[in-house]
C-alpha cells in the first residue's frame, strides 16, 4: 500500500524560536558526541566521566534494597508506604533530601537548614532553577570565570541571562578582576544577580582556590552584596593533602546557593543532583526559603526528580555512610594515578617541545595542554580520522568567535595502556601539526 505524502508539511523559521538555540555554545556537546560516534576506535582525552571499573549492575538492585530497607526501618514505613514513595509522584523537593544533608555534614562540614535542599534532575536543572529565578528583567546578569563549564552557559542562554565574564588566573577566577567586572556591570546598569564559581579543580581548567581566597571571595560577596553559586562536582577528588573546605561551609551570611551532583561521584546514569538554597525570601508571597521558591519553578518543570533514581543513590549514601568521600575511596586512586600518569606523560613527550604547556593540577579530572597553534573542531575531527585520538578544544568554553590555543585532556576513564597509547597519538598529531605536514587535512588551523 503506497503511503501519500504531504502535499505541504509544516516549517519553523529558526528567527521565530528562542534565541540560545542559535547561539555556538548549544552545539558544543552534540558536536563531541557527533565525533566520539563517528570514530568510536579513537582513544578519547574527551569526555568527563568518571571511571567505569567497578560498575557492577547488581549494586544497582543492592542500593535500591537499602535504601528500602531504611524506609521501613528508621523512617517505619509499611510496605504499602514503601512501594508508594518509590512508584508514584514525590515531593518535588526529593525523597533522599535529608540524606543528602546527612552527607553535606560528614563530608563537607555544611549544616544544611531545613527544607533548603532541592534534588534535582542532575545539577543541570539545579543551575537552570536558580538562573531562572534570579532573572526579573533585562538588567540581570551572572558573573562566571572565563572560560567556564558550558552546562553554566547553556542554562542561561535559556532562562534569558547574560553571562558577563571574569578572568582566570592559575588559581581559579581572578578576585580583583571580579570585583572590577561587577562595579563596571553596574555602573552600566546591570543588576548583577550572583557570581558562578567552581573552587575545586574548575571544568575546563582544573584549577582549585587556596583556602585565603576562598575567605576573600566570601568578603567580597558579602560588602558587595553578591550571592555565590558555588558548583563543587570535583571537590571529592583531592589527590592530595587534606581537602580545603568549601564555600558553604565557611559561610556564615547565607551568600552561597551550593549546586551539588552524584553524577561523577554516584551513578551518572541516574541523573540525580540538588540546590542547598537557604536563603530568606521576603517581600509580597515571601517569607520562607530560596529552594521554596526554587521548588515552584520545578513542579513546572520536571515536576519531580525519578524517586527511583533518587532511591539509587540513597542507597548508596547509606551504603557508606552517607559519605561520598568514603564511597569514592578507589574511584579517587584511580584518579590519582592517572592524573600522575598523564602529568608525567606529557613532560616525557613535550617536555623539550618549544611552545607546549600543560598546567598541573592537584585532582579533579582535567588538564589543559597549551600548543602554538589554534585548536579548532576541525583539527579536532582530523584528530580521530588520522590519529585515533580525542580530546576538547578549549574555544568550546569560551565565547563562540574565541581563537583557542589550548586543548582540555580528560584522565577520568582511560585505563593505564589507553593513556600512554593516547598520549603518543597525541604527540604524533601535534608533531605533525608543528612540522607543518597535514595542516590542510586539519583545517588550515593557525
Amino acid at each position: 500500500m503506497e503511503i501519500m505524502q504531504p502535499e505541504f508539511v509544516a516549517e519553523l523559521n529558526t528567527a521565530t524560536l528562542h534565541a540560545s538555540l542559535a547561539d555556538a555554545s548549544m552545539e558544543s556537546m552534540n558536536l563531541l558526541n557527533q565525533i566520539a560516534d563517528k570514530y568510536p576506535e579513537a582513544i578519547s582525552f574527551a569526555a568527563g566521566r568518571p571511571y567505569e571499573g567497578f560498575y557492577d549492575s547488581c549494586q544497582v538492585h543492592k542500593y535500591l534494597e537499602v535504601f528500602c530497607d531504611h524506609l521501613g526501618v528508621e523512617r517505619r514505613m509499611t510496605e504499602a508506604e514503601i512501594a508508594r514513595t518509590l512508584f508514584q509522584y514525590g515531593e518535588t523537593k526529593g525523597i533522599i533530601a535529608g540524606l543528602i544533608a546527612r552527607s553535606l555534614a560528614v563530608d563537607e562540614g555544611i549544616e544544611a537548614v531545613d527544607g533548603s535542599v532541592v534534588v534535582t534532575v542532575g545539577c543541570q536543572e539545579a543551575m537552570f532553577l536558580v538562573l531562572r529565578a534570579l532573572r526579573a528583567d533585562d538588567s540581570d546578569a551572572v558573573l562566571a570565570p572565563r572560560p567556564t563549564y558550558v552546562g553554566l552557559t547553556g542554562a542561561a542562554l535559556l532562562a534569558d541571562l547574560p553571562v558577563l565574564p571574569v578572568a582566570t588566573g592559575e588559581y581559579g577566577i581572578d578576585l580583583d578582576d571580579l570585583v572590577t567586572q561587577l562595579r563596571r556591570a553596574r555602573a552600566a546598569g546591570r543588576r548583577v544577580r550572583a557570581c558562578y564559581v567552581t573552587p575545586d579543580f574548575a571544568n575546563p581548567v582544573g584549577a582549585s582556590m587556596g583556602l585565603a581566597d576562598r575567605h576573600r571571595l566570601l568578603e567580597i560577596a558579602e560588602t558587595e552584596h553578591l550571592l555565590l553559586l558555588e558548583d563543587n562536582a570535583y571537590g571529592v577528588f583531592h589527590t592530595s593533602g587534606e581537602r580545603p573546605p568549601t564555600l558553604k561551609s565557611l559561610d556564615r551570611n547565607r551568600r552561597v546557593v551550593y549546586l551539588g551532583s552524584f553524577a561523577k561521584t554516584g551513578v551518572p546514569g541516574a541523573r540525580v543532583g540538588y540546590v542547598v538554597a537557604d536563603q530568606r525570601v521576603t517581600g509580597p508571597g515571601g517569607g520562607g526559603l530560596f529552594a521554596d521558591e526554587l521548588s515552584k519553578i520545578k513542579s513546572m518543570l520536571t515536576v519531580n526528580t525519578s524517586p527511583i533514581a533518587q532511591a539509587v543513590i540513597g542507597g548508596k549514601l547509606l551504603s557508606h555512610g552517607c559519605s561520598m568521600v568514603e564511597a569514592n575511596r578507589r574511584e579517587t586512586a584511580v584518579y590519582r594515578q592517572n592524573l600522575n600518569q598523564v602529568l608525567a606523560g606529557l613532560a616525557r613527550r613535550f617536555g623539550d617541545c618549544p611552545g607546549v604547556t600543560w598546567n598541573e593540577p592537584t585532582g579533579g579530572f582535567f588538564v589543559v595542554l597549551s600548543v602554538p597553534f589554534c585548536v579548532t573542531d576541525d583539527f579536532l575531527e582530523h584528530a580521530a580520522r588520522r590519529h585515533g585520538v580525542l580530546f576538547t578544544p578549549m574555544h568550546h568554553f569560551y565565547d563562540a568567535s574565541a581563537q583557542c590555543r589550548q586543548l582540555r585532556l580528560s584522565i577520568s576513564t582511560l585505563t593505564p595502556e589507553r593513556i600512554e597509547k593516547g598520549l603518543d597519538r597525541l604527540a604524533a598529531l601535534i608533531t605533525e601539526r608543528l612540522r607543518g605536514n597535514g595542516a590542510h587535512a586539519a583545517g588550515g588551523a593557525r
